[in-house]
């Protein structure tokens, strides 16, 4: 890795008690064969062994600790500090295969009018690898509408231009998970997403502490959908189908709320489906 005073490329890894993990996301970010970038890790707080393995890695890294306040806003800290021109994520539980950054840096010099691009994963379940089902296979262009139903772009898999992240924020911070949803909503309701069609992320599944696997995280795809709806940029189609798809949700969540007794929040979901009712 060359370390340059003003990288093209700045990767941005969060990491919160993924010692386990966390070196095998390093050394594959390290391994690229694209010389210019920085690797910034962002602790959020970590209270495992983290932060002695970063300091092992002495000046091949910036490392940067801060106290618990979660993955968007890990992610921001290390936007905050990011001199390069494209910015990458990988999540600390993931990898990268060594071609992932030089394709990506190819495919925005031939692309100047791209703004994100992302790759094609492999995916890693208890150790065995597995099959993404239909719903989850990768879109490109306008990919606002179906994206509305589930995430479909990758944090580890994403390169964006530092411009679009200045022109549409970063990561919600008041969102403990789906920030990723939340993110790719506002960038996807506005501009392309492109897909170069070969994996270059490894992406593993199944551990204990994976942000995915918590309960409840319609709520936060809800309130993802409400504010997108409430910046007035979406077209009639696209508000129709976020509409749609909020009512759905809403409905679902609040089912869900009625059968864990939790009647208060069950109205206030209920309220919200009949409120998109005439779209």
């Amino acid at each position: 890795m060359k370390l340059t005073d003003t990288p093209l490329i700045t990767v941005v890894i969060p990491t919160y008690n993924r010692a386990w993990a966390l070196q095998t996301a390093i050394d594959s970010v390290l391994a690229q064969d694209y010389p210019e970038f920085e690797l910034i890790v962002v602790d959020d707080g970590s209270t495992d062994a983290t932060a002695e393995l970063l300091a092992a890695y002495n000046r091949h890294i910036i490392a940067i600790r801060q106290e618990n306040k979660g993955v968007a806003a890990a992610r921001n800290r290390g936007l905050a500090a990011a001199k390069g021109h494209l910015i990458a994520f990988l999540d600390s539980d993931d990898y990268w295969l060594p071609l992932k950054l030089s394709a990506q840096a190819a495919f925005f010099n031939a692309h100047p009018e791209a703004l994100i691009c992302q790759s094609q994963e492999i995916w890693i379940r208890n150790g065995g690898r597995v099959n993404p089902r239909r719903r989850h296979v990768k879109p490109q262009g306008d990919i606002f509408i179906p994206s509305l139903s589930l995430c479909l772009v990758s944090p580890s898999a994403v390169m964006v231009r530092k411009a679009l992240l200045d022109k549409v924020g970063g990561f919600d911070e008041t969102l403990p998970a789906c920030e990723d949803y939340d993110l790719w909503l506002r960038v996807s309701c506005r501009y392309p997403v492109y897909l170069i069609d070969t994996p270059f992320v490894v992406k593993q599944g199944g551990h204990a502490d994976q942000l995915s696997r918590q309960p409840g995280l319609d709520r936060y795809r809800i309130a993802a959908i409400e504010k997108v709806m409430a910046e007035n940029r979406l077209s009639p189609e696209q508000f129709e189908a976020a509409a749609a798809v909020l009512r759905q949700k809403s409905r679902i969540y609040a089912d869900g709320c009625v059968k864990r007794g939790k009647l208060t929040e069950a109205d206030y979901y209920q309220k919200l489906a009949k409120r998109y009712a005439g779209y």
